[in-house]
């Protein structure tokens, strides 16, 4: 019986192939508030209303580097006021070597952060966690629906050439 060679070479022989690489993953910036948990020590009150928002970033750093990162804020309040508020910024920074200037900003605002969310996730779930409520499990963000829903907003077609990175929300 042969064996099927399913190695695949890091490196192409070719000098056009694109390669990409995670070069760092980081926290950027981190706070995790509690204001009122003396309110909350006879037990958690009523249902939190919970508030999230996403943003996602990114910028040349260097010559085939870039910076791609998640904005991420979570705010939960009840009756008897502010449960925690959350803000972390979470990112990492990508070699892009080769990389057509189209793909580009899909690359870095789709495909970059799609690796860095199960991470992001258990950081919020851990620190929600060991601020001593119940984890806050994040849902699989599509980050290509909130690219594209952004492009429409911008009035620009996600599909042209772009001019460079941008924010989405």
């Amino acid at each position: 019986m042969a064996e099927e060679d399913d190695h695949v070479p890091e490196h192409s022989d070719d000098p056009n192939a694109i390669e990409t690489r995670v070069v760092a993953q980081f926290v950027r910036d981190l706070s995790f508030e509690s204001p009122n948990v003396h309110r909350l020590i006879h037990g958690p009150g009523d249902n939190p209303n919970l508030q999230l928002e996403v943003n996602v970033n990114a910028k040349g750093i260097e010559q085939d580097l870039f910076e791609s990162t998640i904005d991420f804020k979570a705010h939960a309040t009840n009756a008897e006021g502010v449960i925690y508020d959350l803000e972390i910024i979470y990112g990492g920074l990508f070699q892009a070597k080769n990389m057509p200037q189209d793909a580009l900003e899909p690359f870095l605002l789709v495909n970059c952060p799609a690796i860095l969310f199960p991470f992001l996730r258990r950081i919020v779930a851990d620190l929600t966690r060991e601020g001593g409520f119940p984890p806050l499990f994040l849902d699989p963000i599509d980050f290509a629906s909130l690219y594209l829903n952004r492009k429409s907003q911008d009035g620009t077609n996600p599909l042209e050439q772009p001019n460079g990175p941008t924010s989405i929300n």
